[in-house]
């Protein structure tokens, strides 16, 4: 499937669809978006080898659900909250926050949040939502664009002299298939929901 844009994402088969009324649907997207983004990041269930925290999946259910451009205002938004000092990260907190967290590890992956967005605002555009095979490839770019940055970004912290993929990749891998497979499943079922409501 082709990536053009001229598919509906999810947010726009519901609600109203011009004038005021979208544009104040739109905010409140924006907005719980971002709370939901928050909350997930906080997430974190008991995994080997390390905990699974469930803001990728957020980040990449999102991007999908929102479609690029109302994707990317909610990721932006999101970021700023937290660059001026708001506990949203996984890892912040009250010692770590702001902009002296993100210019930290974490800095290069909340780049690749934005990254990943997009890309999966653009594969819904293109319709890759409604199938599961098509959904679990988008989710699966989305995560490489959220590493890949990630990564570099340890590499110029840190040095490439360093065990970067020990610290930034592997661990991460078992949890990120089972998020990547559930959200896989979970956007295409809601598609599912949305047609059968419609009959």
């Amino acid at each position: 499937m082709a990536l053009t844009s001229n598919d509906t994402v999810l947010t726009e088969a519901f609600g109203p669809s011009q004038g005021t009324a979208l544009r104040l649907k739109q905010a409140f997207m924006v907005v719980a978006g971002i709370v939901a983004l928050a909350l997930f990041a906080k997430i974190k269930i008991p995994m080997w080898p390390v905990p699974i925290t469930m803001g990728t999946f957020a980040v990449l259910t999102i991007g999908a659900a929102y479609g690029p451009r109302l994707g990317l205002t909610t990721i932006l938004g999101y970021l700023i909250i937290g660059a001026l000092g708001f506990d949203v990260f996984a890892g912040s907190s009250a010692e770590a926050f702001g902009l002296t967290y993100m210019m930290g590890g974490t800095g290069g992956y909340l780049v690749g949040y934005v990254l990943a967005t997009l890309a999966l605002g653009f594969a819904a555009r293109a319709g890759w939502d409604r199938s599961v095979l098509m959904m679990a490839l988008a989710m699966l770019i989305g995560n490489a664009l959220i590493y890949l940055p990630g990564l570099a970004w340890l590499g110029v912290l840190y040095g490439w002299d360093q065990p970067i993929l020990q610290w930034g990749l592997t661990p991460f891998l078992i949890g990120d298939a089972l998020k990547l497979t559930l959200a896989a499943l979970l956007v295409p079922a809601v598609w599912k929901l949305v047609g059968d409501a419609r009959k």
